[in-house]
């Protein structure tokens, strides 16, 4: 869960991928980076902190060039340093810059090959690092010794040997110096992203590279269209655009998650708009809750903000129930789900939102949220409603249950730690102490989306279903992923996704 720009074109960049940032801020708030290219000098800056935090006007003026990338980062477990900040880059062949999106799940194979066959040596624990070093020694190959210059063809074919060597998901932006920007995503489109271009006033064109289309919008791009699954683009430094397919299989199959919670609503990926998508979903869990209890009691619907806000307005149309707003978000409190221990946790819970009591006081509430994952902030929020005087509270999540770790760049809980996890419904609704719960049915929300795009070919829904599309993942390395999350969360305390947190920057 990282968001990533790439911008060239005839003015300088760096403001524009400023702006680009911070309009994806909520796909990372731990650190943020800006690499510039100056004809053939590099200017980077990164650092941990948010994007207003990183960037000052002495570091803006530094980072010289008319095209650049940036990168804002949400840390998987381990990934916490500032070193492993990105863009991430090395001086061979060329002068490489790459920021990335998503989790490469074999990490340990690609280290050990750079180390022993290619003769690289990775400086960190990211796997980005990784992928840019396997991408670096495939262009070097790809050129071979006896030309001085690359070619598209030699871009793309360095890209193809990436997608045939690494495993997992990732959307990917390089900065390739003295040629101009690259984009490509795996071969199943796990991870998002779009280009598109505006008109300058002399008539040239610039060109952007974004995890979501939100970032387009705002600073007067054109979206032309998704990058495909498997497929490299080239933005040369001559404005030409050159695009292949670089895999030797490619399928649609994005991440379910995207469109419950880590993307803006007013985005548009993989030609499905989200917004329309979570109203789809509200419609379907409404649907779901009329056949299951014709004879419900419930008195006004109430969302969680801020990330639910349309399925629950749209789920309260669906059964005919007044939709009320009943919390007020305090936006100036720190972010909850990096603070130490529970009991703080509930504690900032409780400060970030307050209660409206004149909305619960003796009614029967339904809660909406886009997702229950841990159960602590659920939990929470019900015993508030409980103390502002709800007779009944009862609570809908517009996804399925989360029963399992998801491996492709999303810090989520490990398999004992997911409220989700071993529970049935009515177990589920005990554990977070609500008089009934309802979840949404994978199906309806896979036809939420696929309603958008039908040519979807499939859906990464792994923290649902279980099911891992790369087909790579074992017991063994699952395991392996929750030893380490397990020291983290000794070392610093734990960490959870927190739908109050990442719609705050939305």
């Amino acid at each position: 869960m990282c968001g990533i720009l790439g911008v060239i074109g005839p003015n300088p960049a760096n403001q524009e991928l400023y702006d680009g940032l911070t309009v994806l801020q909520h796909r990372g708030q731990d650190a943020a980076g800006i690499l510039t290219c100056d004809d053939h000098r590099v200017f980077l800056r990164k650092d941990n902190g948010l994007v207003r935090d990183v960037f000052r006007t002495r570091h803006m003026l530094q980072l010289k060039g008319n095209m650049g990338i940036g990168h804002v980062r949400y840390p998987t477990a381990g990934c916490d340093s500032r070193a492993e900040a990105q863009p991430f880059y090395v001086n061979s062949p060329f002068g490489l810059a790459l920021g990335h999106n998503g989790n490469l799940t074999n990490t340990r194979e690609l280290s050990e090959a750079l180390f022993r066959d290619d003769l690289r040596h990775i400086n960190t624990s990211s796997d980005s690092e990784i992928l840019l070093n396997v991408f670096a020694h495939e262009l070097h190959a790809s050129i071979g010794e006896a030309r001085l210059r690359a070619t598209p063809d030699d871009i793309f074919n360095a890209v193809r040997e990436v997608n045939r060597r690494c495993r997992g998901a990732y959307a990917v932006v390089v900065l390739i110096v003295g040629y101009g920007i690259l984009a490509f995503r795996d071969p199943f489109g796990i991870r998002p992203m779009v280009y598109g271009e505006r008109q300058e006033a002399d008539g040239r064109r610039s060109h952007m590279v974004a995890s979501e289309s939100v970032a387009l919008d705002v600073l007067g791009y054109k979206l032309v269209r998704d990058v495909e699954p498997g497929e490299a683009v080239f933005f040369d430094i001559e404005g030409k655009i050159h695009s292949r397919l670089a895999a030797d299989h490619s399928t649609l199959a994005p991440c379910l998650f995207e469109y419950v919670y880590l993307s803006r609503p007013d985005s548009i990926m993989d030609n499905v708009a989200v917004y329309k998508t979570r109203m789809r979903m509200g419609e379907k869990l409404g649907q779901r809750l009329k056949r299951e209890w014709p004879e419900h009691d419930i008195d006004v619907v109430i969302p969680v903000p801020d990330t639910s806000r349309t399925s629950a307005l749209q789920m309260a149309w669906e059964l005919g129930l007044k939709y009320r707003e009943g919390f007020i978000k305090n936006r100036y409190i720190g972010r909850t789900f990096i603070m130490p221990g529970q009991a703080e946790r509930r504690k900032s819970v409780r400060q970030k939102l307050n209660a409206i009591d004149l909305e619960f006081r003796g009614k029967n509430v339904l809660l909406v949220d886009d997702s229950i994952v841990r159960g602590t902030t659920s939990r929470e929020i019900i015993q508030m409603a409980r103390d502002a005087g709800a007779r009944k509270v009862y609570f809908a999540s517009a996804a399925p249950p989360v029963r399992f770790p998801n491996v492709y760049g999303i810090d989520m809980p490990t398999s004992n730690e997911l409220v989700g996890s071993g529970r049935d419904t009515d177990e589920i609704c005990r554990e977070i102490g609500a008089d009934r719960v309802f979840y949404q049915e994978l199906t309806d929300l896979e036809d939420a989306v696929r309603e958008g795009n039908p040519k979807i070919d499939a859906f990464d829904s792994s923290c649902f279903s279980g099911h891992y599309i790369t087909g790579d993942v074992s017991r063994e390395y699952l395991d392996r992923i929750e030893d380490a999350r397990n020291d983290v969360t000794m070392n610093r305390g734990d960490h959870e996704l927190d739908s109050t947190e990442v719609s705050e920057l939305q």
